[in-house]
């Protein structure tokens, strides 16, 4: 009897909570990813336009503003420094193998990034090319990729993911991708160690996406955090290069891809140059500091203010980038991530017309998140709020704009008490959990909620469910697939008056309930004993008593 009256009780909570509007969903992507707010790119008018329209939308829900402190009151903003890399005119490139000069394109052959290691002009002829395996280094799992091998002046070409990604069976976690399996760890990897550049091989598997997104994603401008020594972070060129010119390559220099691709995947590989096969490069880069921002309001808690639980999303998308075969330059951003931020603005709402929460709840939209978390990374490293004190994070980022769904996900395989929260509270939802499907791809080191993870904070990125109601996983798998192919990262990903966005207004009931529990509780979540973020969260215990 219990059981079923706590049942009715759950039941009545779902059906009385906050309403959210898929009209109003629909109205906020409409407006953040139309072409007047030009892709929504980090220093552009583009984030003019949509840092104020987030401002006015929280100033209408009744929120406070929970910015950097100016002039002894809170700004509604967070400034970010970041720096802005920018290849300027044309990027000459070219690879010989002692009998030929073949010219390469930008873009179609490689996608070369604007340098980040604050060199002016990048300009080498004739560098060696050295094939590093995955690029890892990984004592304790008694991995080396490199055996010694130096590459100072040497460009090391590398592939993408982890050993274990093919086999599924290893030291890596199988198909489930570590960070060494991110393009981050390898460029971070091959500057740490000296390279003139890395090259990482393109395939659509391992990647989880294709080459018009690693085009997409690293010909335009890039962002950095401002470092003091960016050459220890970045080497001077960063590159992707296309599967079927790179088996070329390794053919002409006297090397079998796939015969050294399996040989990567065991502890025995040894570095192998490309013999005779050399690149050479030309292109000049303009570097400068910018300011972008971080959008922030908060709703102060009534018996507990100085503790917080923050809801998250990015406002930034592509901005302006190259054409697409309809010549659309405009990379409106709308599922990625207009919908986060729509969701964002609806907690907003909800929260603003509820009773206030006993701990503060802050709504944070970061910038630069698709220039590599960097609205997030400064957050967490330059908090407004204490992390110790940060009671746990829900970021969301690209929601299905379609119809209900009967389960959810979140990205990665985290193990964290926040985790079996959501889940308990997804049951009033009619909502199941589903493990991340493509954990290979490695979402768990792409979003938002990592840079506040990797501090210990406990944190989830929400993934909208993929078996539909009306469909089921079918239709789930056809909306994925057709997005990941068509408009991830592309022009494509626009608005449409088709999307119903009944299942964002679904799942946002739980996400609003899933906060108000942690925002009304004096309980802290935490991470699993055996998580790699345990031991940060428990150093700073003694600030949480």
């Amino acid at each position: 009897m219990l059981a079923l009256s706590l049942m009715a009780a759950f039941a009545a909570h779902a059906a009385t909570g906050p309403e959210f509007d898929a009209q109003r969903l629909s109205h906020d992507v409409k407006v953040l990813s139309s072409d007047e707010f030009e892709g929504r790119g980090p220093n552009t008018a583009g984030e003019t336009k949509t840092v104020n329209y987030l401002i006015e939308q929280f100033k209408a829900a009744g929120l406070q503003p929970g910015g950097d402190i100016v002039k002894g009151q809170r700004s509604w903003t967070q400034d970010v420094p970041l720096g802005r890399f920018e290849i300027k005119g044309p990027v000459t490139l070219s690879v010989s193998d002692g009998k030929t000069v073949q010219p390469l394109k930008q873009g179609d052959d490689l996608a070369v990034r604007a340098a980040m290691n604050g060199a002016k002009l990048v300009d080498f002829k004739n560098a060696p090319l050295v094939f590093v395996g995955y690029g890892v280094t990984a004592p304790e799992r008694q991995w080396d990729d490199f055996k010694g091998q130096d590459l100072k002046g040497k460009l090391a070409v590398v592939l993408i993911n982890d050993p274990d990604f093919e086999t599924g069976q290893g030291d890596f976690g199988g198909k489930a991708m570590t960070y060494y399996g991110r393009w981050t760890y390898k460029y971070e990897e091959m500057a740490r160690r000296g390279a003139l550049g890395t090259i990482i091989v393109h395939e659509t598997a391992p990647a989880s996406y294709g080459w018009n997104t690693v085009k997409n994603s690293n010909t335009n401008v890039m962002y950095d955090i401002v470092r003091k020594q960016p050459q220890q972070a970045h080497a001077p060129m960063e590159a992707w290069i296309q599967r079927d010119l790179a088996v070329d390559l390794f053919k002409r220099g006297g090397l079998d891809f796939e015969a050294l691709k399996k040989q990567a995947q065991t502890r025995d590989f040894k570095p192998a140059e490309l013999k005779g096969v050399t690149l050479s490069a030309k292109y000049a880069v303009d570097a400068q500091v910018i300011v972008s921002k971080n959008v922030a309001a908060r709703v102060a808690g009534a018996k507990s203010p100085n503790e917080t639980v923050i809801y998250s999303g990015h406002w930034d998308h592509l901005g302006v980038g190259l054409p697409d075969a309809k010549g659309d330059k405009i990379y409106n951003g709308a599922v990625d991530n207009g919908t986060g931020i729509a969701a964002l603005l609806e907690l907003a709402r909800a929260y603003g017309k509820a009773p206030k929460p006993a701990r503060s709840v802050v709504f944070l939209a970061v910038t630069a998140e698709e220039k590599g978390l960097l609205g997030s990374e400064y957050y967490a490293a330059n908090p407004l709020y204490p992390l110790a004190t940060t009671v746990g994070v829900i970021n969301m980022d690209a929601l299905s704009p379609h119809g209900v769904a009967r389960n959810f996900t979140i990205s990665g395989s985290a193990r964290l008490d926040l985790l079996d929260q959501l889940v308990a509270k997804a049951r009033q939802w009619n909502l199941v959990y589903a493990p991340d499907p493509k954990p290979e791809a490695g979402h768990f080191f792409r979003s938002d909620h990592f840079p506040f993870a990797k501090r210990g904070v406990p944190a989830i990125s929400y993934g909208s469910g993929d078996d539909l109601v009306d469909g089921g996983l079918a239709a789930g798998h056809k909306i994925e697939e057709s997005y990941v192919t068509n408009n991830y990262h592309q022009p494509s990903d626009e608005w449409s008056a088709d999307w119903s966005f009944a299942g964002m207004s679904h799942d946002l009931g739980m996400l609003y309930a899933l906060g108000r529990d942690l925002a009304d509780s004096t309980a802290w979540p935490n991470w699993s004993k055996d998580a790699e973020f345990r031991a940060a969260r428990d150093a700073t215990a003694a600030k949480r008593k």
